[in-house]
């Protein structure tokens, strides 16, 4: 128990705590002497610091200067990381950034004011009790200081040496206390004047959403592209090693068709890996996002390449082609086209059969874009089995419902179907 005391009194938290009490002071002390010279001319030039009710009136003068400097936007930022650094309190009780309401503002202003007023009073008793109490301890042991002009000549009784030395010890041990009870309502203090408010708090949500929202289009951005990619090389390559003595043509055509894959994954994946460096402009040689419109003849011949057959039916409506689809329309119809012959390529086989039509839709009239592709399941074993929850799937939906659109995948009769549907009405390029 006595050790747990003296750790809370002298431990290194509490030494901590001790420093930022008199880092409060040092900044009370522009104000300080600010209100000094206002005090002093006021009470006809006197020095303030030879009258103790004027220093303390300099003292009360200065804290509301100080409470009005703290609206200011560093104030709280500086003084949260002095807390996390040096009191002890845990980070997540302390709010992120500049205050941002005046709520916030007022309560900065709050914690400034106790900070640096009680920091004073800790620094000014730091400075001034540990040499009284030396002179007191030393007492008995130096006679000529009882006879001096400082005042201790009261201690010339037999029993005054001997009283002294317990003043100053009692002296130090207040210090020590006065100390640590201040340290202790400071960090208590710090949660509930820097702790984040609803506003905080609802920032900070906001942050993460968006921050979370990057991550996963990065993640479907990673995925379909680098997904893809290696289902139809590898496809690909399986395939001309089959036909290696047979069909030195298909050979040559497959390999192309790996070359060609694997150059515009590179490209896309720069651009990708491109977004996660924070502040990086875009570059200008970086690959364009593919689209529907210009995109998809290479993606179907990719995919044929690796030995898959795929019929294309495509109905583009009144435009004649699908470059009249607004451009995010056309990048997010690329993508979970392409996610869905991956699909097909690791877990179907047998031909494949894609529809892409542009239609009015059944609730509103406004076009919709509609996806259905379907293929055969592979046996059991064959392939990997197929599910209706993995990360591309998700990611497609993700996607349509950026849109306003929807995607259903599962079973259909005996074959396997992706739908989806994209709303078109108020897109734009």
């Amino acid at each position: 128990m006595t050790r747990g005391a003296l750790s809370r009194l002298l431990g290194a938290r509490a030494r901590l705590r001790w420093v930022h009490q008199i880092l409060g002071g040092a900044l009370l002390m522009p104000y300080f002497l600010f209100t000094q010279v206002g005090v002093g001319m006021a009470a006809g030039g006197v020095n303030v610091l030879s009258s103790l009710p004027l220093t303390l009136a300099a003292y009360a003068a200065a804290l509301p200067l100080v409470a009005v400097t703290a609206v200011f936007g560093l104030v709280r930022p500086l003084s949260v990381a002095a807390v996390r650094a040096m009191c002890g309190v845990p980070g997540e009780r302390l709010a992120e950034g500049p205050a941002r309401s005046w709520a916030a503002r007022g309560r900065t202003s709050a914690w400034w004011t106790l900070h640096l007023g009680v920091g004073a009073v800790v620094s000014g008793m730091t400075l001034a009790v540990p040499p009284m109490a030396v002179v007191l301890i030393t007492l008995p042991l130096v006679s000529g200081l009882r006879e001096t002009e400082l005042g201790l000549g009261w201690f010339g009784t037999e029993a005054g040496p001997y009283v002294a030395p317990l003043l100053g010890i009692g002296l130090l041990a207040g210090l020590v206390l006065c100390a640590a009870g201040a340290g202790a309502l400071v960090a208590r203090m710090a949660p509930v004047l820097l702790g984040p408010t609803a506003a905080d708090r609802l920032a900070a949500a906001e942050e993460r959403a968006a921050d979370l929202a990057v991550r996963n289009r990065l993640a479907r951005e990673l995925h379909d592209a680098v997904g893809h990619a290696l289902s139809a090389v590898t496809l690909q390559a399986v395939a001309a090693r089959r036909m290696l003595e047979r069909d030195p043509g298909f050979v040559r055509e497959a390999l192309a068709a790996i070359e060609d894959t694997t150059r515009r994954t590179v490209g896309e994946l720069d651009a990708v890996l491109g977004l996660l460096r924070d502040g990086d402009p875009a570059r200008p040689d970086a690959a364009p996002a593919p689209t529907l419109a210009v995109d998809l003849d290479g993606l179907l011949a990719r995919t044929r390449a690796a030995g898959v057959t795929v019929t294309a039916h495509q109905d583009t409506g009144p435009g004649g082609d699908w470059a009249g689809l607004p451009a995010i329309a056309s990048r997010e119809a690329y993508r979970i086209v392409q996610e869905g012959l991956s699909n097909a390529l690791r877990h179907g086989t047998g031909p494949v059969d894609l529809r892409i039509r542009v239609r009015a839709g059944h609730e509103n009239g406004h076009r919709e874009l509609e996806i259905i592709m379907t293929n055969a399941p592979a046996a059991p074993g064959e392939r990997e089995p197929r599910t209706t929850g993995g990360r591309g799937l998700r990611g497609s939906a993700e996607r349509a419902a950026l849109l306003g659109g929807s995607v259903e995948a599962g079973p259909y009769g005996d074959r396997w179907r992706l739908r989806a549907v994209l709303p078109l009405a108020g897109g734009g390029r």
